[in-house]
């Protein structure tokens, strides 16, 4: 749980900047950069040996899908939006963790979900009154996209290493940056207008903190963390980073918020989180003692 509760801090800066230090760079360009820079990361440690051919492709697409695509969509949503818009659009990404975790275990677990809508009620009031762009619904709609590859990879990511027990994470998370990498390149190669792609100093040390840390590094904590918790915690853990996400743009960044929503809100998230480690788990922990 720590190692979730960490990178949501980190995470909290990525909106912020965005928005400020990218702005007018081609969207397309700046998702492969920053899976460039995070492959490079994680290269060295592929273990190609370790890994069965059977996961290969598996591995690939599940990157593909939680990284290359969410980024596209993502990056894209910062075009219609602002920085705290997308943010609040990602309150769904919760339901869409628990709804898919439970159709891939062909089982539907009410409990979880309640704590995910409790998760998603606690960041609504944060942003409640809010006023919304004119271009909202294209962003949204972007958002959505980017929500729903980010919480099919990380929850299909647990299915597969969930049957490989000697398999550690860095010996693999290579092999998603890869197949996102791959994926956003093509996208890039498209899309991008590279003539008139001009990058200053700021531009790429943005480019390379967002991607080696914020993306390479701290989406192979997260997705560890996300082997180590439950699917409701795991749901909670996705809009943690929301309220975070306000109170940096608050202290750090001079911009405004509304302090009562955002401690209301921030109790019913924290609520969601008491309710699912103390009492959904516990119960559930029972129902398998019992029934063995």
């Amino acid at each position: 749980m720590l190692y979730l509760l960490a990178v949501s801090i980190a995470w909290a800066f990525s909106f912020s900047l965005i928005k400020g230090n990218l702005a007018g760079i081609d969207t397309n360009f700046v998702s492969f950069a920053r899976m460039a820079f995070s492959l490079a990361v994680f290269l060295p440690f592929i273990r190609f040996r370790k890994i069965a051919p059977k996961h290969l492709l598996p591995l690939a697409l599940t990157g593909f899908l939680q990284f290359g695509i969410m980024y596209i969509a993502y990056t894209a949503s910062f075009q219609y939006l602002e920085a705290y818009e997308v943010a609040l659009f990602t309150i769904f990404t919760p339901i869409y963790v628990t709804l898919i975790n439970d159709a891939l275990r062909k089982k539907f677990n009410p409990a979880f979900l309640l704590t995910s809508v409790l998760a998603v009620i606690g960041t609504y009031v944060i942003e409640r009154g809010q006023t919304v762009s004119s271009e909202l619904w294209l962003g949204f709609l972007l958002v959505q996209v980017s929500n729903l590859g980010f919480a099919f990879g990380q929850v299909y990511y647990r299915r597969i290493m969930a049957g490989e027990k000697e398999l550690k994470d860095r010996d693999v998370f290579g092999i998603l940056y890869l197949g996102a990498f791959a994926g956003t390149g093509v996208v890039s190669a498209i899309f991008t207008p590279f003539a008139s792609l001009h990058l200053t100093a700021t531009h790429w040390l943005t480019l390379i903190y967002l991607g080696a840390f914020a993306s390479g590094i701290c989406f192979f904590l997260w997705n560890l963390g996300a082997r180590k918790v439950d699917a409701g915690a795991l749901a909670i853990f996705n809009d943690l980073k929301i309220p975070l996400a306000i109170l940096v743009s608050l202290v750090v960044f001079g911009e405004q918020a509304n302090v009562v929503s955002l401690a209301i809100g921030g109790t019913i998230i924290g609520l969601s989180l008491v309710i699912n480690e103390v009492y959904v788990k516990r119960k559930i922990v029972r129902l398998e003692e019992a029934a063995v």
